[in-house]
């Protein structure tokens, strides 16, 4: 076990921060769709892998990662965009499982095709040059790179924070997730609201992506534990549950990270020990809503 200094455990601290921004903004995407269209979309690691090799494609043809950060979520969020148009759409209204089992499908094809395009080799993605090396906090030094995607994911969500609570759309879409059956009653077009919140959820997938290729690296399977990942956060903050999300995200982030401070092997089944403990006492999740799932 290592000498646990107070500086080490702030820094491990921040650690944890950082790696849980990257979480927040990927659960937050799940849960906006699953909160509105009830959609447990088991493609979100998917679209967050190509997220990862859109940017990597893009980097290869402009050399800008910053042109890359814009880009890689429009792009992924209009590809969520024709998903829920023409896949997702017909089956609403029809039970949890048809969405689920689409997704989970829809996730194994662009697996496939990433794989065809880039190959079955996990493939580099440098970190940008302004943001190598690392700064002093007082405390020890910490990447710079993970203070900035803490510093994206914090400006993300009071990005979204202001769409859904200061903005029209943002009140169609806090309405319609409460009774959408009032918002057509009231002659809002709720297809249109659905469209949007799917392309949004997605488009955070892809921001997730690109944040975190620096850091883990870029392969085809990338998907395959960050959606692990997610739902542990979304079911930890309460499936739906945008502030859950972010608290969650945190947390977990944090509980992965001291615990590898202590006892690395066991890191990964640490989330899975909150995630057990969390639902003991609150089945619902810590933000859910009781019989959400039902």
């Amino acid at each position: 076990m290592a000498d646990l200094s107070l500086d080490l455990v702030l820094l491990q601290l921040f650690t944890g921060v950082a790696l849980g921004a990257v979480f927040v903004v990927l659960a937050v995407g799940l849960s906006l769709i699953f909160g509105l269209l009830t959609v447990v979309n088991f493609a979100h690691g998917a679209l967050y892998m190509v997220g990862a090799y859109v940017a990597v494609w893009l980097i290869g043809l402009t050399g800008s990662f910053w042109l890359c950060l814009g880009a890689v979520p429009i792009a992924v969020g209009a590809l969520g965009l024709v998903v829920e148009r023409t896949l997702v759409r017909p089956l609403y209204g029809r039970g949890i499982d048809y969405p689920l089992l689409l997704t989970y499908g829809l996730a194994l094809v662009l697996v496939e095709v990433v794989r065809m395009i880039f190959g079955t080799e996990g493939l580099p993605f440098a970190m940008p040059r302004a943001l190598r090396g690392a700064v002093s906090l007082g405390f020890g030094h910490f990447p710079v790179y993970r203070l900035f995607v803490m510093a994206v994911a914090a400006v993300v969500l009071l990005g979204l924070w202001l769409f859904i609570e200061r903005t029209s759309w943002g009140l169609v879409i806090r309405a319609g997730a409460r009774d959408p059956e009032i918002v057509r009653v009231l002659g809002v077009d709720v297809s249109r609201v659905w469209l949007v919140v799917f392309g949004l959820g997605t488009g955070l997938a892809g921001l997730a992506g690109i944040l975190a290729a620096p850091m883990r690296g870029v392969s085809p399977e990338m998907g395959v534990p960050v959606l692990v990942e997610g739902f542990v956060v979304t079911v930890v903050g309460g499936m739906g549950s945008i502030p859950g999300a972010v608290v969650a995200g945190l947390l977990v982030g944090v509980v992965v990270a001291m615990t590898s401070l202590v006892a690395p092997g066991m890191a990964e089944v640490a989330m899975f020990g909150l995630m057990a403990l969390v639902l003991l006492v609150r089945p619902q999740g810590l933000f859910g809503r009781a019989g959400l799932m039902g």
